[in-house]
């Protein structure tokens, strides 16, 4: 019997063939259980199972040291890197997915080597369709934790960390289980994949219907994407939905936003393209924070500088340079065109008005609050029911709101509080103390 065995493998050898190798191997088991005393019929039932159980041990065994050995292995040497990248992939259990495919490779290989007298028939096919369908659900697992870890290596990185990354993370998942799905469901039933895909052609509109959100979030998340709309960290308002503050998620079906008052805003992704939203992100990189306030100026308030009213200003730091030099001018021209001074209508005067647009102009400039190197002025609006606006357009160098509301308010507390040192009144309609005031007086 020994020599028999013997002069197949060397035929095998010689020959390289598999049924050769598969006999081989059966030979050699029955030759065991044979020489363990063992029925030579019940050794002919039993030694494809054994050979079976063999092939499923040496599968398992290769398992448990690739988990407890490479694996550990590969553990150490991680955290010996430098890199930060390897730590996240192995935390993610990419390597243990890995791991999970040797023992079904291994069986789906080695299984026609138990069964060589069935190895054409229906029931060994099955039986490696199986093997083959668990491969390809852990393999599909495995390039999602793998897109999962890279997703999580990308988004620590400052260049990446405004970029939609999770949605672009979950449109690539979606895609391959897609794919796989589709060649699962081919392999279990032993077609080719172009009949489900052209199954799944003729039932386009059901599909359409099914992942209609699915479709225009990924759609519109490379619109999103593509023209730089929108970003992880953008301060977006979109009042229509109640969405004012920072986005902080953008995935596949969703953009979360959280609201300044700390409450979670979820808009779909295609909603923001059809429908308008504002970005303040493009203020936030700017040099600053446009502010654009107007105080109503009682009309009856305006009137001519006096000699005594100019003396007065002139005192004031800010206007000492611009009512002399503006004096000058007005009394070259009113020498030029010989007007009579005697009365205010002729020729050119200043106005208490016109001198507190001119404070405003040299106190805006002198704050360090203020970016200088953007628009700022005091312009004068249409005149209307409610009085004169006074309009103050300039940017604050500070763009946190918090800061940018403190400064606007200093501004406008020292304009409000400066408005009687000029002669004028700020409008406003007549309240309770108004009246009061009024009574006692009659």
């Amino acid at each position: 019997m020994k020599e028999v065995i013997v002069d197949t493998l060397t035929v095998v050898t010689k020959a390289g063939g598999v049924q050769e190798t598969t006999n081989a191997v059966m030979q050699e088991v029955n030759h065991s259980l044979v020489s363990m005393g063992v029925d030579v019929n019940w050794a002919n039932k039993v030694d494809n199972w054994i050979v079976l159980l063999l092939i499923i041990s040496v599968a398992l065994l290769a398992n448990v040291i690739c988990r407890h050995i490479i694996l550990r292995a590969v553990a150490k040497l991680v955290q010996r890197t430098k890199a930060t990248w390897d730590d996240v992939v192995f935390d993610h259990k990419v390597m243990i997915h890995i791991s999970r495919m040797v023992a079904p490779i291994f069986i789906y290989l080695a299984i026609p080597l138990a069964f060589p007298e069935h190895a054409e028939s229906g029931v060994l096919d099955f039986m490696r369709r199986i093997c083959l369908i668990y491969i390809i659900a852990v393999f599909l697992r495995f390039i999602s934790v793998f897109l999962s870890a890279v997703y999580h290596v990308y988004s620590e990185r400052e260049q990446f960390k405004d970029r939609p990354l999770k949605g672009l993370l979950q449109t690539a998942q979606v895609t391959i289980f897609f794919i796989g799905g589709i060649v699962i469901v081919s392999t279990l039933i032993n077609k080719s994949p172009t009949v489900l895909l052209t199954g799944l052609g003729a039932s386009a509109a059901i599909l359409m219907l099914v992942f209609r959100d699915t479709i225009l979030g990924f759609v519109s998340g490379i619109q999103l994407s593509a023209n730089n709309m929108l970003k992880v960290g953008d301060w977006i308002s979109m009042p229509k939905y109640g969405a004012d503050g920072t986005v902080i998620e953008v995935t596949l079906n969703t953009v979360k936003v959280r609201n300044w008052d700390n409450t979670i805003t979820t808009i779909p992704p295609y909603l923001l393209v059809s429908d308008s939203f504002q970005n303040w992100q493009g203020m936030r990189e700017s040099g600053g924070r446009r502010v654009k306030r107007s105080i109503n100026i009682d009309m009856s308030s305006v009137r001519f500088c006096t000699p005594e009213m100019l003396a007065k200003y002139r005192k004031i730091q800010l206007l000492k340079d611009y009512i002399d030099k503006t004096e000058k001018v007005v009394e070259l021209y009113n020498k030029e065109h010989h007007i009579d001074n005697s009365i205010l209508v002729n020729g050119r005067r200043q106005t208490n008005l016109g001198v507190f647009r001119a404070y405003l102009n040299s106190y805006l400039k002198s704050l360090p609050t203020i970016n200088q190197e953007l628009t700022c002025m005091v312009r004068q609006l249409q005149p209307t029911e409610t009085g004169i606006p006074l309009e103050l357009y300039f940017f604050s160098a500070i763009k946190d709101w918090v800061p940018y509301e403190e400064v606007q308010a200093d501004v406008f507390d020292h304009v409000l509080a400066i408005i009687p040192e000029f002669g004028l009144r700020v409008f406003q309609n007549p309240s309770g103390e108004d009246l009061r005031e009024l009574r006692v007086k009659n």
